[in-house]
């Protein structure tokens, strides 16, 4: 499967999720018809680190593409200098080269990730075309200094702030496919045809885009929201609201003035802990300067 995010050709993104093919990769001939059909000529590809081997990059690259694709820890890269496991490269590394990126934001505010780019030798180069630059990218969290690691290729050297955009926009869409499974049960129809699968999949996902755009109509009408006395409503706040006076029907021994007045408890107190969170945050980027 192929999720796009495509707003305007200078940002386009490819999401590659789905069952891999018999030759390790998800992308074939008709899937790259599709791609064209589309006018999708230049984009950037980003997947999971089950979508990171040799064939599956080689094939993005023979379509035009640049990718940023997640690898596990046991990838070997080649460098100048040998080749190695990511981990162990990742070793080498002086402390000057990790440079702290805001990544987004959460539910707890802003989410801070230490980041380093390691320049390695391509391994997956179609025929007839040049090498590019190919780079390592390394995440490392702030305080577990937990790695994740991600193999990128672009024909011109791109900078820091740009792959990690690319990975982090994947984040952002598989969030909402993770948030579509467990607010409109994206996940859960038991069926055993593809007609079946194809009507559930749809209705769930006009279900969860009904959430979508009505927090944000909601976000965007909103006054508590703006002066930061509440977080936004989210979606599972909303479904909340909802199971209590719409769905399946109104129930009869909930009074609504109580049900909205523990939504607002909800919402100010999230709002508290966000405001803490990026003091503490503001607090650490200080002192890690």
């Amino acid at each position: 499967m192929l999720a796009g995010n495509r707003p305007d050709p200078a940002s386009s993104l490819l999401v590659l999720g789905g069952e891999r093919n018999e030759r390790g990769g998800v992308l074939d001939r008709d899937a790259e018809a599709r791609l064209r059909e589309r006018g999708v000529t230049d984009a950037w590809v980003a997947a999971d680190e089950v979508y990171g081997g040799r064939e599956t990059r080689t094939a993005v690259r023979g379509l035009g593409y640049r990718y940023a694709v997640a690898v596990k820890s046991d990838h070997r890269v080649t460098t100048p200098a040998g080749t190695f496991t990511v981990t162990d490269l990742v070793k080498r590394l002086p402390a000057r080269s990790w440079q702290r990126l805001r990544t987004g934001s959460g539910t707890k505010g802003d989410r801070h990730y230490d980041w380093a780019m390691i320049d390695v030798l391509a391994d997956d180069i179609p025929g007839g075309q040049p090498d590019g630059h190919s780079t390592l990218l390394v995440r490392r969290h702030r305080y577990t200094r937990t790695l994740s690691f991600y193999r990128c290729w672009s024909p011109t050297p791109r900078p820091l702030r740009e792959l990690v955009s690319v990975v982090c926009r994947r984040w952002r869409i598989e969030e909402e496919f993770q948030a579509a499974k467990g607010l409109a049960g994206l996940d859960q129809g038991q069926v055993t045809s593809w007609t079946s699968w194809h009507r559930w999949s749809l209705i769930s996902m006009i279900a969860y885009a009904l959430l979508a755009t009505t927090t944000s109509l909601e976000r965007g009408g909103s006054t508590g929201t703006q002066d930061g006395e509440f977080v936004p409503v989210s979606c599972r706040e909303l479904v909340k609201l909802l199971r209590l006076f719409v769905l399946p029907c109104p129930r009869q021994d909930v009074d609504p003035g109580h049900a909205l007045r523990w939504s607002l408890w909800r919402r100010r107190h999230q709002a508290r802990a966000a405001a803490c969170h990026r003091r503490w945050n503001e607090v650490t980027a200080a002192s890690a300067t």
